[in-house]
């Protein structure tokens, strides 16, 4: 089984030259970014990662959670490992000092988080959640709420649950039945919510939920629901834990894959009612758990893009050492990365989780902007730019994901398809991650409706512009100009479908909604080749100053051509499902699906 390691290099690449570590530095209160911080984060990142939590992934998957009495015990080791992660600080890595974090950028946080998922999955939904409690907290919590909770949810030594579904409310959360009536200053709450990821545990002292629940006489719907924190534990006033809850775990799910995350139903009020403290305004809950669940689309992209890179790591390591068959002309067995079609999957493998880290981090560079800019309108452009990526970060990173991790077990061959080496493990982590946190379809629907038909296209052409630059580019260097060709070309492609979504969309409802997957993966690659092309030109400078990096500018260069021509095409494969219409989905009876 191979050993993860982080891609420090690479992820140093997008953040130092591919963005720019120094649009960063400016911005007040990170002027103490500099390359050798981020280096030495980096560095320590990938040592906890590669020596503590990836030895664990397998661990975590063979032996899973179990229900122990009032609590959840956890793979062997995970508890450990979650508490050397708190020692590290590494929780509080992009919160602010005046909470007890680092405050260092919200790019360097998502670079953390790609190696933690990279290293382990299953362990990092657990910091992952806590990092959008903290900023749900921080936005919308009044004082005694943040002077009692926040402090220790950035350290790491309480973590945060996102409590939104119930049996019989998912994707659609108007129907949540569970109740918070009014008691003196607090509220008890009473109900039950399911797939609550590491909704019980013991690695850390508490566990703070952020529950959605409905009050007497609340409208009904979205507009009814109101949120709350309930700490596992009740907190004292003078923040010593004090008795347990009214909160339980009172089952655990037999789940395809993350085995090592607990996903635990959690009931409320089963005795006296669960002790919980309003978060914000009164029924718009759903407007205040968007801070967290915004933040965690983010970070499922992320996610994607951690668990292709370990795939993608543990492809090549095997096709090293496999040795099966002849290349053309020759005599002797070779490894099976000197054939042709080995290489092109995990050049796949390669082009396109490079690509999606890309556009994660950008993401992640333009939320530091539009909380750290002086200039409130750069700071109001840099919103609409997170607000327009983050769905496709999510739900192109996640699908991508599956896709590679699969193409690792072809890699493998049969050896890829038992447990033993734990490729198949991948894919069934992963999977999970174009589910939760809003469907991949949701996303699309979200990312067309909008952020892109809302504004007319407006926030999108922005974007699509600068891409326009870097085709110029491509096609004035004259190594580089057939990938500024296929850039263009793809890119009139895009805003082909954009125009015929504008143009028919507001008179048909129905053809925005039956467009908004394969408009969203059309616009997934588009964006990825942008970035990709800005990789080549940067890559092609770098390796033309003599750096002792040449090679590695020179796998870039040769990664970006292979996206540009095996990748991208694709795009334009998507445009007659996008303009074609709903007709033959709304022609079928019911009665022959």
């Amino acid at each position: 089984m191979t050993t993860y390691r982080a891609p420090t290099q690479d992820l140093r690449f997008v953040i130092e030259e591919l963005i720019g570590l120094d649009r960063l530095s400016g911005l007040p209160g990170l002027e103490a970014v500099t390359p050798e911080l981020l280096e030495a984060v980096l560095a320590e990142a990938g040592r906890l990662a590669s020596e503590v939590w990836a030895p664990l992934n397998a661990t975590g998957d063979r032996q899973g959670c179990r229900l122990a009495g009032d609590t959840v015990a956890l793979p062997e080791g995970f508890a450990e490992a979650y508490r050397a992660f708190v020692e590290g600080g590494w929780n509080g890595i992009n919160a602010p000092a005046g909470d007890g974090g680092q405050g260092l950028p919200e790019l360097v946080a998502s670079a953390t988080q790609e190696v933690w998922h990279g290293a382990n999955m299953a362990l990092a939904l657990a910091p992952m959640l806590s990092a959008g409690a903290t900023a749900l907290l921080r936005r919308h919590g009044d004082a005694s709420l943040r002077e009692r909770f926040l402090g220790r949810l950035v350290s790491g030594e309480w973590t945060g649950t996102m409590d939104l579904s119930e049996p019989q409310a998912g994707s659609d959360l108007g129907p949540v039945a569970c109740r918070a009536v009014p008691d003196g200053d607090a509220y008890r709450l009473y109900g039950e919510k399911i797939y609550i990821t590491w909704g019980e545990h013991e690695a850390a002292e508490n566990i703070i939920h952020l529950v959605l629940a409905r009050t007497p006489e609340a409208p009904a719907g979205h507009r009814g629901l109101s949120l709350f924190l309930v700490p596992k534990y009740l907190v004292e006033a003078d923040g010593s834990l004090g008795a347990r809850n009214d909160v339980h775990c009172t089952a655990l799910e037999d789940k395809l894959g993350i085995h090592g995350s607990p996903t635990c139903t959690i009931t409320y009020g089963e005795r006296d009612g669960a002790v919980g403290y309003l978060v914000g305004e009164e029924h718009r809950g759903l407007r205040h758990m968007f801070t967290m669940m915004n933040e965690a689309r983010h970070k499922v992209g992320i996610q994607g893009v951690g668990v292709a890179e370990r795939a993608y790591q543990q492809a090549v390591a095997f096709a090293r050492e496999r040795i099966q068959g002849r290349r053309p002309g020759g005599e002797a067995a070779v490894p099976i990365l000197h054939h042709p079609d080995v290489r092109r999957m995990l050049m796949t493998m390669r082009a396109q989780t490079e690509a999606m880290r890309a556009l994660a981090l950008l993401t992640a560079a333009e939320m530091d902007v539009a909380e750290h800019s002086p200039d409130e309108a750069a700071r109001a452009g840099a919103q609409r730019r997170v607000e327009l990526l983050t769905p496709v970060v999510k739900a192109v990173a996640t699908d991508q994901a599956v896709a590679t991790a699969s193409l690792g077990i072809q890699v493998h061959g049969g050896v890829g398809y038992v447990e033993d080496l734990g490729v198949p493990q991948l894919l069934r982590d992963v999977r999970i991650a174009p589910i939760y946190e809003g469907t991949n379809g949701i996303q699309a629907q979200d990312f067309t409706l909008r952020k892109v038909l809302k504004d007319g296209g407006e926030a999108l052409e922005g974007v699509l512009a600068e891409a326009d630059d870097v085709a110029e580019a491509l096609r004035a260097d004259t190594t580089l100009a057939g990938l500024g060709d296929s850039l263009a070309e793809a890119l009139a492609a895009l805003r082909g479908s954009t125009e015929r979504l504008l143009r028919d969309g507001e008179g048909d409802p129905l053809v925005p909604l039956t467009a908004a997957t394969p408009y969203l993966a059309q616009a997934g690659l588009v964006l990825g080749g942008w970035l990709m092309g800005r990789a080549a030109l940067v890559a092609r400078q770098g390796g033309e100053t003599g750096s002792q990096d040449a090679a590695f500018y020179a796998a870039k260069v040769h990664t970006a051509r292979f996206y540009m021509r095996h990748v991208l095409p694709q795009a334009h494969g998507y445009t007659p499902a996008i303009h074609g219409g709903s007709d033959e989905l709304e022609a079928m009876d019911d009665g022959h699906w």
